[in-house]
């Protein structure tokens, strides 16, 4: 009785929406634009490689289900079948992840309409530091040891470690783009010229 209202489901199964009613249909959806879902190599990405301990598997048309693989997953150890060594941070989502910094980066309005790039530059002056949360230029990039270049988390210039890292994360986190070493090489977060207090 709600169809062809506001409030009716149309959108979700047939919209915009549609892809995000099943976990194959977004599976498929991220799948497109090479990244993963669930820490799964994308289908592109499997095919590169053998089942696992070279056991066979087929391919079988179910009732209700349609079209479905039966057999090893195709992962490069038993450690990512497991799970272990699993990681949904491919090649695709470090490059989301970079633009997506770089959008903060240079972002001109603020949280709900503010003000956004002035604001960062007026903290800076009064306060040594540039106002991030609420002026739309924070985003969190997650440093992971798979990255192949620093990804800074907040990009505050701020770093630590407690365990061992991969040369990539420690080149970033004190002398390299990101983390210490991005207070002491160049500009602030976003651009804006480097004070020293």
């Amino acid at each position: 009785f709600l169809k062809g209202t506001v409030w009716s489901f149309d959108d979700t199964w047939t919209g915009a929406g549609a892809e995000c009613i099943s976990e194959v249909g977004l599976e498929k959806t991220l799948n497109k634009d090479g990244l993963r879902y669930k820490m799964n190599k994308t289908s592109e990405e499997a095919a590169k490689c053998e089942p696992l301990f070279g056991l066979p598997g087929f391919t079988v048309n179910l009732p209700l289900i349609g079209e479905t693989y039966l057999g090893p997953p195709r992962v490069d150890s038993v450690w990512e079948a497991l799970g272990f060594t699993a990681t949904s941070n491919n090649e695709a989502r470090q490059n989301e992840k970079i633009k997506a910094i770089e959008k903060a980066r240079m972002a001109k309005d603020g949280v709900r309409g503010g003000e956004g790039a002035s604001i960062r530059s007026k903290w800076l002056e009064k306060y040594g530091y540039p106002r991030l949360v609420g002026s739309g230029g924070i985003f969190y990039a997650d440093q992971l040891s798979s990255d192949k270049e620093p990804m800074g988390g907040f990009n505050m210039g701020k770093s630590g470690t407690i365990w061992p890292v991969p040369e990539s994360v420690a080149k970033g986190q004190y002398g390299g783009s990101k983390g210490w070493g991005m207070k002491k090489t160049g500009p602030a977060v976003d651009g804006l010229p480097k004070v020293d207090m």
